[in-house]
């Protein structure tokens, strides 16, 4: 049994790079979605609590300084969370497509594992990318603890892509 982690990198496949492709334009369209439903509560919260105010008494509860405060602080609140998440998370994305790379890693077998009630049989590594890795019962059988597998995953988003 080695220590030693093997990592290299290699061009995606064809198939590859368009399921990232494919899960590009998937998780754009749910930011958008997510973006458009935070505008329009930025502005039916901000008409909800003025129906509040009107209902407690209060007088003029129907400002529109007070609406479009509010409604410009709840934007702008929405806007820079909304951003902050797509350069975190979505721009690592962007980033493996243009790069058009997969890092291979090397990693022991820790533990085995089997379920044979479900069908499932896994393989458990200290990668960091990926700690347990569903195998098919053939691969299950083939290998033992101790030897090693490869993991494929991107580098910038870490998007588990496959073992052999």
């Amino acid at each position: 049994m080695t220590d030693v982690v093997r990592r290299y990198k290699e061009p995606l496949q064809e198939e590859e790079l368009s399921d990232l492709v494919t899960k590009e334009a998937k998780e754009r369209k749910q930011y958008y979605a997510v973006f458009r439903l935070l505008m329009i509560g930025s502005f039916v919260l901000p008409f909800i609590a003025s129906w509040y105010r009107a209902y407690e008494g209060a007088p003029n509860a129907f400002s529109y300084a007070r609406f479009f405060v509010s409604a410009t602080i709840l934007v702008s609140i929405s806007a820079l969370a909304t951003y902050l998440s797509f350069r975190r998370f979505h721009s690592n994305l962007i980033a493996d497509i243009k790069e058009g790379q997969k890092i291979i890693e090397t990693r022991p077998i820790t533990k085995k594992v089997s379920i044979p009630s479900k069908d499932a049989y896994y393989f458990y590594t200290e990668s960091k990318v990926k700690l347990s890795i569903k195998v098919s019962e053939a691969f299950y059988n083939e290998l033992q603890e101790g030897d090693e597998v490869s993991i494929e995953y991107t580098p910038h988003a870490r998007i588990y892509l496959g073992y052999f």
